[in-house]
Protein backbone atom coordinates (compact mmCIF):
# COMPACT_ATOMS: atom_id res chain seq x y z
CA UNK A 1 0.00 0.00 0.00
CA UNK A 2 1.59 3.23 -0.84
CA UNK A 3 0.79 7.25 0.35
CA UNK A 4 -2.26 9.63 -0.07
CA UNK A 5 -1.81 10.95 -3.58
CA UNK A 6 -0.58 14.26 -3.29
CA UNK A 7 -1.62 17.37 -6.09
CA UNK A 8 -0.41 16.32 -9.39
CA UNK A 9 0.22 20.14 -9.86
CA UNK A 10 3.08 20.56 -7.60
CA UNK A 11 6.12 20.77 -8.99
CA UNK A 12 9.07 18.77 -7.79
CA UNK A 13 13.07 19.10 -7.59
CA UNK A 14 14.52 15.47 -7.09
CA UNK A 15 18.44 15.87 -6.42
CA UNK A 16 20.63 13.10 -7.04
CA UNK A 17 18.66 11.38 -10.04
CA UNK A 18 21.80 9.55 -11.88
CA UNK A 19 21.30 7.16 -8.84
CA UNK A 20 19.09 4.21 -8.78
CA UNK A 21 16.97 5.35 -5.70
CA UNK A 22 16.71 9.64 -6.92
CA UNK A 23 16.10 8.63 -10.62
CA UNK A 24 13.05 5.79 -9.53
CA UNK A 25 11.90 8.50 -7.29
CA UNK A 26 11.78 11.14 -10.16
CA UNK A 27 10.50 8.21 -12.45
CA UNK A 28 6.84 7.77 -10.04
CA UNK A 29 6.65 11.28 -9.80
CA UNK A 30 6.62 11.81 -13.55
CA UNK A 31 4.24 8.42 -13.83
CA UNK A 32 1.93 10.62 -11.25
CA UNK A 33 1.41 13.37 -13.44
CA UNK A 34 4.08 16.18 -11.34
CA UNK A 35 6.26 18.42 -13.18
CA UNK A 36 9.80 17.50 -12.39
CA UNK A 37 13.13 18.64 -12.59
CA UNK A 38 16.26 16.45 -11.69
CA UNK A 39 19.64 18.01 -10.30
CA UNK A 40 22.57 15.58 -10.62
CA UNK A 41 26.37 15.49 -12.17
CA UNK A 42 25.32 13.19 -15.18
CA UNK A 43 22.40 12.91 -17.19
CA UNK A 44 19.20 11.56 -15.20
CA UNK A 45 17.42 9.55 -17.78
CA UNK A 46 13.87 10.20 -16.67
CA UNK A 47 11.83 10.87 -19.74
CA UNK A 48 9.85 13.72 -19.24
CA UNK A 49 11.70 15.37 -16.25
CA UNK A 50 13.17 18.32 -16.96
CA UNK A 51 16.95 17.67 -16.25
CA UNK A 52 19.46 19.95 -14.92
CA UNK A 53 23.45 18.55 -14.96
CA UNK A 54 26.04 19.42 -12.06
CA UNK A 55 26.47 19.85 -8.81
CA UNK A 56 24.31 20.64 -5.09
CA UNK A 57 27.63 22.60 -4.12
CA UNK A 58 27.22 24.66 -7.46
CA UNK A 59 25.39 28.00 -7.01
CA UNK A 60 24.43 28.53 -10.94
CA UNK A 61 23.96 25.16 -11.22
CA UNK A 62 21.17 25.20 -8.20
CA UNK A 63 20.03 28.28 -9.26
CA UNK A 64 19.03 26.87 -12.60
CA UNK A 65 17.59 24.16 -11.46
CA UNK A 66 14.95 26.41 -9.19
CA UNK A 67 14.30 28.98 -11.94
CA UNK A 68 11.87 27.23 -13.76
CA UNK A 69 11.03 28.00 -17.57
CA UNK A 70 8.48 26.82 -20.51
CA UNK A 71 5.94 27.29 -18.81
CA UNK A 72 6.46 25.11 -15.90
CA UNK A 73 4.78 26.18 -12.53
CA UNK A 74 7.46 27.01 -9.93
CA UNK A 75 9.12 24.61 -7.96
CA UNK A 76 7.54 23.95 -4.69
CA UNK A 77 8.79 21.23 -3.38
CA UNK A 78 12.63 19.44 -3.03
CA UNK A 79 13.40 16.04 -2.20
CA UNK A 80 17.47 15.80 -1.93
CA UNK A 81 18.73 12.58 -2.38
CA UNK A 82 22.01 13.84 -3.96
CA UNK A 83 24.58 13.10 -1.45
CA UNK A 84 28.37 11.57 -1.39
CA UNK A 85 28.26 8.16 -0.45
CA UNK A 86 31.09 5.74 0.55
CA UNK A 87 32.74 3.99 2.99
CA UNK A 88 36.23 6.03 2.54
CA UNK A 89 37.09 9.10 0.87
CA UNK A 90 38.64 12.42 1.66
CA UNK A 91 36.95 14.26 4.60
CA UNK A 92 36.41 17.72 3.10
CA UNK A 93 34.35 16.00 0.34
CA UNK A 94 31.86 14.49 2.53
CA UNK A 95 31.97 18.04 3.78
CA UNK A 96 31.39 20.07 0.74
CA UNK A 97 28.85 17.89 -0.67
CA UNK A 98 26.81 16.66 2.18
CA UNK A 99 26.85 19.51 4.57
CA UNK A 100 27.86 22.41 3.11
CA UNK A 101 25.78 21.53 -0.25
CA UNK A 102 22.71 20.82 1.60
CA UNK A 103 22.73 23.87 3.37
CA UNK A 104 23.36 25.76 0.16
CA UNK A 105 20.70 24.30 -1.42
CA UNK A 106 18.12 24.99 1.68
CA UNK A 107 19.05 28.89 1.39
CA UNK A 108 18.44 28.76 -2.35
CA UNK A 109 15.01 26.79 -1.85
CA UNK A 110 13.58 29.21 0.44
CA UNK A 111 14.59 32.49 -1.41
CA UNK A 112 12.87 30.87 -4.61
CA UNK A 113 9.73 30.31 -2.47
CA UNK A 114 9.44 25.93 -1.87
CA UNK A 115 7.09 25.31 0.65
CA UNK A 116 8.07 21.25 1.18
CA UNK A 117 11.76 19.74 1.68
CA UNK A 118 12.32 16.11 2.15
CA UNK A 119 15.42 15.47 3.27
CA UNK A 120 16.67 11.81 2.51
CA UNK A 121 19.28 10.99 5.04
CA UNK A 122 20.54 7.28 7.07
CA UNK A 123 19.83 5.58 10.37
CA UNK A 124 23.85 5.76 10.60
CA UNK A 125 23.31 9.27 11.54
CA UNK A 126 22.30 7.70 15.31
CA UNK A 127 24.53 4.61 14.98
CA UNK A 128 26.88 4.59 17.61
CA UNK A 129 28.43 1.49 17.18
CA UNK A 130 25.56 -0.16 19.66
CA UNK A 131 23.02 -2.58 18.84
CA UNK A 132 19.85 -1.15 17.65
CA UNK A 133 17.02 -2.76 18.70
CA UNK A 134 13.26 -1.99 17.65
CA UNK A 135 14.28 1.84 17.88
CA UNK A 136 12.39 4.48 16.67
CA UNK A 137 14.18 7.70 15.14
CA UNK A 138 16.77 8.81 17.44
CA UNK A 139 18.09 11.86 17.45
CA UNK A 140 20.79 12.86 14.64
CA UNK A 141 24.54 12.87 15.90
CA UNK A 142 27.83 14.18 14.10
CA UNK A 143 29.57 13.67 17.14
CA UNK A 144 28.82 9.83 17.62
CA UNK A 145 28.15 9.06 14.07
CA UNK A 146 30.69 6.21 12.74
CA UNK A 147 32.65 7.80 10.04
CA UNK A 148 32.58 10.97 7.82
CA UNK A 149 29.66 9.35 5.80
CA UNK A 150 27.40 8.79 8.46
CA UNK A 151 29.12 12.10 10.42
CA UNK A 152 28.42 14.61 7.50
CA UNK A 153 24.64 13.17 6.54
CA UNK A 154 23.71 13.90 10.39
CA UNK A 155 24.95 17.37 9.88
CA UNK A 156 23.19 17.45 6.93
CA UNK A 157 19.74 15.88 8.55
CA UNK A 158 19.99 18.78 11.34
CA UNK A 159 20.71 21.60 9.07
CA UNK A 160 17.28 20.51 6.83
CA UNK A 161 15.45 19.79 10.21
CA UNK A 162 16.32 23.42 11.98
CA UNK A 163 15.14 24.83 8.65
CA UNK A 164 11.65 23.42 9.61
CA UNK A 165 8.88 26.31 9.47
CA UNK A 166 4.98 26.18 8.79
CA UNK A 167 5.55 27.52 5.20
CA UNK A 168 8.80 25.27 4.58
CA UNK A 169 8.12 22.08 5.84
CA UNK A 170 10.60 19.50 6.38
CA UNK A 171 10.57 15.31 6.74
CA UNK A 172 13.94 13.78 7.25
CA UNK A 173 13.19 10.06 5.62
CA UNK A 174 16.08 7.48 6.83
CA UNK A 175 15.67 4.59 4.39
CA UNK A 176 18.02 1.35 6.05
CA UNK A 177 19.65 -0.73 3.81
CA UNK A 178 18.13 -0.08 0.02
CA UNK A 179 18.67 -3.46 -2.19
CA UNK A 180 17.00 -4.76 -5.34
CA UNK A 181 17.81 -4.92 -9.05
CA UNK A 182 19.67 -3.02 -10.37
CA UNK A 183 21.06 -1.02 -7.48
CA UNK A 184 25.20 -1.27 -7.44
CA UNK A 185 25.63 0.30 -4.08
CA UNK A 186 24.91 -2.51 -1.91
CA UNK A 187 23.25 -5.58 -3.83
CA UNK A 188 25.64 -5.67 -7.39
CA UNK A 189 29.02 -5.09 -4.39
CA UNK A 190 27.42 -7.98 -2.61
CA UNK A 191 26.68 -10.31 -5.61
CA UNK A 192 30.14 -9.44 -7.35
CA UNK A 193 32.34 -10.50 -4.04
CA UNK A 194 30.26 -12.96 -3.24
CA UNK A 195 30.93 -14.55 -6.84
CA UNK A 196 34.92 -13.50 -6.52
CA UNK A 197 34.61 -15.52 -2.79
CA UNK A 198 35.51 -12.49 -1.11
CA UNK A 199 32.18 -12.30 0.58
CA UNK A 200 33.06 -12.85 4.81
CA UNK A 201 30.13 -13.52 7.08
CA UNK A 202 31.91 -12.02 10.65
CA UNK A 203 30.92 -13.23 13.88
CA UNK A 204 28.46 -16.16 13.96
CA UNK A 205 26.12 -14.05 11.34
CA UNK A 206 23.16 -14.16 14.00
CA UNK A 207 22.38 -10.28 14.22
CA UNK A 208 19.20 -9.52 12.80
CA UNK A 209 19.08 -6.31 10.26
CA UNK A 210 16.09 -4.23 9.06
CA UNK A 211 16.60 -3.77 5.25
CA UNK A 212 14.29 -1.94 2.65
CA UNK A 213 13.33 -3.21 -0.97
CA UNK A 214 14.41 -0.56 -3.63
CA UNK A 215 10.02 -0.60 -4.84
CA UNK A 216 8.88 0.13 -1.53
CA UNK A 217 11.76 3.44 -0.74
CA UNK A 218 10.46 4.92 -3.66
CA UNK A 219 6.83 4.48 -2.43
CA UNK A 220 7.86 5.95 1.50
CA UNK A 221 9.78 8.61 -0.06
CA UNK A 222 6.78 9.81 -2.72
CA UNK A 223 4.03 9.74 0.38
CA UNK A 224 6.20 11.88 2.33
CA UNK A 225 4.95 14.71 0.39
CA UNK A 226 0.96 14.57 1.01
CA UNK A 227 2.47 13.86 4.55
CA UNK A 228 4.13 17.18 5.22
CA UNK A 229 0.25 18.72 5.20
CA UNK A 230 -0.36 17.08 8.12
CA UNK A 231 3.44 16.44 9.84
CA UNK A 232 6.58 17.74 10.15
CA UNK A 233 9.62 18.81 11.65
CA UNK A 234 10.73 15.19 12.43
CA UNK A 235 12.90 12.01 11.34
CA UNK A 236 11.77 8.47 10.40
CA UNK A 237 13.20 5.41 9.96
CA UNK A 238 12.05 3.37 6.86
CA UNK A 239 12.61 -0.48 6.48
CA UNK A 240 10.56 -3.22 5.54
CA UNK A 241 9.72 -4.03 9.09
CA UNK A 242 10.61 -7.79 8.94
CA UNK A 243 14.39 -8.29 10.32
CA UNK A 244 16.29 -11.42 9.30
CA UNK A 245 19.90 -12.22 10.44
CA UNK A 246 22.39 -10.84 8.64
CA UNK A 247 24.64 -14.37 7.25
CA UNK A 248 21.07 -15.53 6.27
CA UNK A 249 20.58 -11.98 3.89
CA UNK A 250 24.11 -12.56 2.58
CA UNK A 251 24.01 -15.73 1.78
CA UNK A 252 20.61 -15.27 0.19
CA UNK A 253 22.28 -12.35 -1.95
CA UNK A 254 24.51 -14.87 -2.96
CA UNK A 255 22.65 -17.58 -3.91
CA UNK A 256 20.44 -14.58 -6.21
CA UNK A 257 23.62 -13.66 -7.75
CA UNK A 258 24.23 -16.99 -9.00
CA UNK A 259 26.90 -17.71 -6.02
CA UNK A 260 28.07 -20.16 -3.93
CA UNK A 261 26.79 -18.73 0.28
CA UNK A 262 29.85 -17.43 1.94
CA UNK A 263 32.29 -19.89 3.78
CA UNK A 264 34.85 -17.17 4.61
CA UNK A 265 33.88 -16.72 8.31
CA UNK A 266 35.85 -14.22 10.53
CA UNK A 267 35.98 -13.58 14.48
CA UNK A 268 34.13 -10.12 15.28
CA UNK A 269 37.11 -9.19 16.69
CA UNK A 270 39.50 -9.60 14.09
CA UNK A 271 36.93 -8.20 11.82
CA UNK A 272 36.81 -5.09 13.42
CA UNK A 273 40.31 -4.53 14.01
CA UNK A 274 41.19 -5.81 10.40
CA UNK A 275 38.83 -2.45 9.57
CA UNK A 276 40.65 -0.27 11.05
CA UNK A 277 43.68 -1.42 9.63
CA UNK A 278 42.15 -1.69 6.22
CA UNK A 279 41.17 2.09 6.35
CA UNK A 280 44.65 3.22 7.45
CA UNK A 281 46.14 1.44 4.49
CA UNK A 282 43.12 2.62 2.18
CA UNK A 283 44.14 6.40 2.35
CA UNK A 284 47.64 6.23 1.23
CA UNK A 285 46.63 4.01 -1.78
CA UNK A 286 46.87 5.22 -5.48
CA UNK A 287 43.75 5.80 -7.12
CA UNK A 288 44.38 3.07 -9.91
CA UNK A 289 44.70 0.46 -7.42
CA UNK A 290 41.42 1.56 -5.54
CA UNK A 291 40.07 0.90 -8.65
CA UNK A 292 41.08 -2.28 -9.46
CA UNK A 293 38.08 -3.39 -7.21
CA UNK A 294 34.77 -1.89 -7.33
CA UNK A 295 36.38 1.37 -5.92
CA UNK A 296 35.76 0.70 -1.86
CA UNK A 297 38.00 -0.68 0.77
CA UNK A 298 36.91 -4.00 1.15
CA UNK A 299 36.32 -3.67 5.06
CA UNK A 300 36.10 -0.87 7.59
CA UNK A 301 35.76 -0.58 11.16
CA UNK A 302 32.12 1.06 10.73
CA UNK A 303 31.08 -2.04 8.17
CA UNK A 304 32.40 -4.24 10.48
CA UNK A 305 29.99 -2.64 13.24
CA UNK A 306 27.17 -2.78 10.92
CA UNK A 307 27.95 -6.50 9.68
CA UNK A 308 28.52 -7.83 13.70
CA UNK A 309 25.73 -5.64 15.78
CA UNK A 310 21.87 -5.87 15.24
CA UNK A 311 19.86 -2.61 13.87
CA UNK A 312 16.07 -2.95 13.26
CA UNK A 313 13.96 -0.51 14.69
CA UNK A 314 9.74 -0.05 15.14
CA UNK A 315 8.03 0.86 12.55
CA UNK A 316 4.36 1.80 13.58
CA UNK A 317 5.28 5.96 13.33
CA UNK A 318 6.95 5.85 10.04
CA UNK A 319 4.04 3.94 8.56
CA UNK A 320 1.13 6.27 10.51
CA UNK A 321 2.86 9.54 9.42
CA UNK A 322 3.26 8.29 5.62
CA UNK A 323 0.13 6.47 5.31
CA UNK A 324 2.25 3.90 3.70
CA UNK A 325 2.79 0.40 4.61
CA UNK A 326 5.67 -1.87 2.60
CA UNK A 327 4.40 -3.51 -0.74
CA UNK A 328 6.79 -6.10 -1.54
CA UNK A 329 8.27 -8.64 0.88
CA UNK A 330 11.78 -9.58 1.62
CA UNK A 331 10.82 -12.71 -0.09
CA UNK A 332 9.13 -11.34 -3.28
CA UNK A 333 12.34 -8.60 -3.27
CA UNK A 334 14.98 -11.50 -3.35
CA UNK A 335 12.72 -13.49 -6.15
CA UNK A 336 12.87 -10.40 -8.47
CA UNK A 337 17.00 -10.01 -7.77
CA UNK A 338 17.64 -13.45 -8.64
CA UNK A 339 15.82 -13.33 -12.14
CA UNK A 340 17.22 -10.14 -12.97
CA UNK A 341 21.07 -11.80 -12.09
CA UNK A 342 20.44 -15.60 -13.06
CA UNK A 343 20.47 -16.92 -9.48
CA UNK A 344 18.48 -18.60 -7.33
CA UNK A 345 16.38 -18.11 -3.78
CA UNK A 346 17.44 -21.44 -2.67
Amino acid sequence: MTGATQTADQHVLVTGASGLLGSSVARRLVEAGHPVTTLQRRPSGVEGARDVQGSVTDEATVAQALTVTDGLPPVTAVIHVAAKVSMAGDPADFDRINIEGTRALLAAARQAGVTRWVQISSPSVAHAGASLMGDGASPASPTLARGDYARTKAASELLALEADADDFRVLALRPHIIWGPGDAQLTERLIERSRAGRLPILGDGAALVDMLYIDNAVDAIVAALPALEHTHGEALVVTNGQPRMIGEMLSRFALAGGADVPSLRVPSGVGLAAGSAVEAVWTRLPQSAKDAGDGEPPLTRFLAEQLTTAHWFDQRRTQEVLRWTPAVSMEEGLERVAQHYGGTTR
